[in-house]
């Protein structure tokens, strides 16, 4: 953009001096990028006199084009600074339940602290849900469980066992742990869909096979027909340590664990806010698994 803008100094001030004095370049400099532009355009822009410089016909024509090329390159410029800057832009998620209610909150605040006028938008669904929006350009990024997804990149970022989730006057309650086998017992609520799931991963790992009665896409639904004594489940911790409902949680044996991931399609495309919320993220979990 120098030739543009050393071209339109020259008019400005009508002298290739002052425009060298102004920018802070040589006359000579000046004059060589004047004539590049007209070398670029194949033509004469300016005549040169004793008196000063003037605009040629042709020279007439293409002044407000070069104009305008030149503010909007500057425009480009401090839109770019501005996002660099984080002054806008707005970075969409997939997420699951438990990540948006436990995770997401406190990390968009922090973030907000730094960048006030950053906006969020949450997509909450599951993981092939998440999985298929990332592909399709619907969200910028999301968190999965990276074994029931593919063709995305994760980072895993922490494991969440999974607890045994029973009403309050269950039989299995004053009991330390309980076992898959004492779980398949009983009415089962399914939280998701039984091609990704954990828990049906493990039973069927273990050669069991529970007793599915209802399947449900909210945890908080399920805690709440285990309190009205509907079945049981198997729930992630991170989406229990705040349980408003009257129920039990017990570990199991052998362990449900899964691992939640943040996953991407190319970060070199995503936008600038996105780009750098991610590597907010992956500063607080500074091991990822």
């Amino acid at each position: 953009m120098n030739m543009y803008y050393a071209f339109i100094k020259a008019i400005e001030t009508g002298s290739f001096t002052r425009a060298a004095e102004e920018l802070g370049y040589t006359q000579s400099a000046i004059s060589q990028m004047v004539h590049s532009l007209e070398k670029e355009l194949s033509t004469t822009l300016i005549v040169r006199s004793r008196t000063g410089i003037t605009l040629t016909a042709d020279g007439e024509e293409f002044f407000p084009y070069i104009t305008n090329i030149y503010h909007s390159h500057r425009k480009l410029l401090e839109k770019q600074k501005e996002m660099v800057g984080l002054h806008s832009g707005l970075i969409r998620i997939g997420t699951f339940s438990s990540v948006s209610c436990h995770w997401l909150p406190a990390l968009m605040k922090e973030f907000k602290e730094q960048y006030p006028a950053v906006q969020f938008e949450l997509h909450q669904g599951e993981y092939k849900d998440i999985s298929n929006w990332i592909k399709e350009g619907r969200v910028d990024f999301g968190f999965v469980n990276p074994k029931a997804v593919s063709n995305v990149t994760t980072i895993p970022l922490q494991e969440d066992e999974m607890l045994a989730v029973l009403p309050a006057n269950h039989l299995l309650a004053a009991a330390e742990k309980v076992t898959l086998k004492e779980l398949t017992e009983e009415p089962y609520i399914l939280l998701g869909e039984r091609k990704i799931s954990e828990p049906l991963t493990i039973f069927k790992q273990n050669n069991f096979e529970p007793n599915i009665q209802y399947q449900v896409h909210d945890d908080y639904t399920i805690m709440s027909m285990i309190e009205q004594g509907l079945g049981i489940s198997i729930l992630p911790k991170l989406v229990l340590s705040r349980c408003p409902y009257n129920i039990v949680t017990k570990e199991i044996s052998p362990a449900v664990i899964r691992t939640i991931s943040l996953a991407y399609k190319d970060k070199r495309v995503l936008p600038i806010a996105s780009k750098y919320f991610i590597d907010f993220i992956l500063e607080r979990y500074k091991n990822p698994l």
